[in-house]
């Protein structure tokens, strides 16, 4: 079992990257054994300082669009993940959408629930392992 699980959310200016984000925050409040990583850090870190702590536990993914940039990062960055969340591909199952990047409006809030049902799942999962 995993001491720590790691989620890297989206920082990106979309409206599902404020969801991605806002709902690893709720879930890591929730969770004591959850921790966030910080993607601008992660890319702006070309001396590889971060590398240790992000090969430490188990990494997920958390993408707000379907560009799939943490993805792309952590993987530029030689770091295997153990898991990815696509909150659009999710969102696409339920009769609410995000519209705004900015700023939570009540349907975001549900869409921020959706993905913190979906990030309890992924730890349960990876808890197991």
């Amino acid at each position: 079992m995993a001491e720590k699980i790691a989620f890297a959310p989206c920082n990106g200016m979309s409206p599902n990257g404020l969801v991605s984000r806002v709902a690893v925050g709720d879930c890591k409040k929730d969770n004591e054994n959850v921790i966030s990583i910080c993607m601008g850090s992660t890319s702006a870190d070309i001396e590889g300082i971060n590398d240790e702590m992000l090969k430490k536990y188990p990494l997920v993914a958390v993408n707000g669009c379907p560009n799939g940039c943490v993805n792309k990062i952590l993987k530029n960055k030689g770091i295997n993940v153990a898991g990815t969340i696509a909150v659009n591909e999710i969102l696409e199952c339920f009769e609410v959408s995000a519209r705004d990047p900015f700023r939570l409006d009540d349907e975001a809030e549900e869409c921020v629930k959706i993905i913190v049902e979906e990030l309890n799942k992924t730890i349960e999962n990876l808890q197991k392992l």
